[in-house]
């Protein structure tokens, strides 16, 4: 009977343990999705001040693509968030690229995360520019009149009726090998109210 009892208690103070185990890694889970949600809101401090001083500073430059380009202002500023990180990745700090435009192997060369079936990094080449409003007049020229081999190859984006189907043109047309791409330029895009940029 003794016996019974101790096996009882160490049964009951393994499902505790377990139990225990199991909440603390839901705490965990919580948290970090709680700080993942406030880091995408807080400001971020850096060469670029604040980001609703970053969305101003691109909106200024992309509000005009819309006349001259048929470009989204939402869609270029989501992007340049996405691609600089907020301005501060290396590639738009020493290189002024926003939209992580790739260049020739004579032009900078940075490590970069390429999806195909898994991550993978690589080196590539990527344009540079003398300051964000060229970097944002080459991403325009880009969207508008596409590559050597298919001018029409971001035509689609163009056409979207709304943010949303830019997004999800921009990957098929191939911008981003980034399965969650458009998922990433949509969150942004309604965090930030940036569709109000479109108006």
């Amino acid at each position: 009977m003794a016996k019974k009892k101790k096996k009882r208690k160490g049964v009951n103070l393994f499902s505790s343990m377990a139990l225990i185990f199991v909440a603390f890694i839901g705490t965990l889970a919580l948290l970090a999705s709680s700080i993942d949600r406030e880091n995408l809101t807080q400001p971020l401090k850096g060469n670029n001040g604040d980001r609703e001083a970053f969305i101003e500073n691109v909106a200024s430059y992309a509000v005009p693509l819309q006349e001259s380009h048929g470009i989204k202002p939402s869609i270029a500023i989501a992007q340049a968030i996405v691609e600089s990180n907020w301005g501060e990745s290396g590639l738009a700090v020493n290189d002024q690229n926003y939209f992580g435009i790739k260049g020739a192997s004579t032009q900078p060369t940075y490590a970069t995360l390429e999806y195909d079936e898994e991550w993978i990094e690589i080196q590539a080449s990527f344009r540079s520019y003398a300051s964000l409003e060229e970097s944002v007049e080459d991403y325009a020229e880009l969207i508008a009149g596409g590559t050597n081999w298919n001018p029409d190859l971001y035509q689609p984006v163009i056409d979207a009726e709304n943010y949303r189907e830019a997004a999800y043109a921009l990957q098929e047309s191939g911008y981003a090998t980034d399965p969650n791409y458009p998922a990433k330029l949509i969150e942004i895009v309604e965090l930030y109210d940036l569709d109000q940029y479109d108006n």
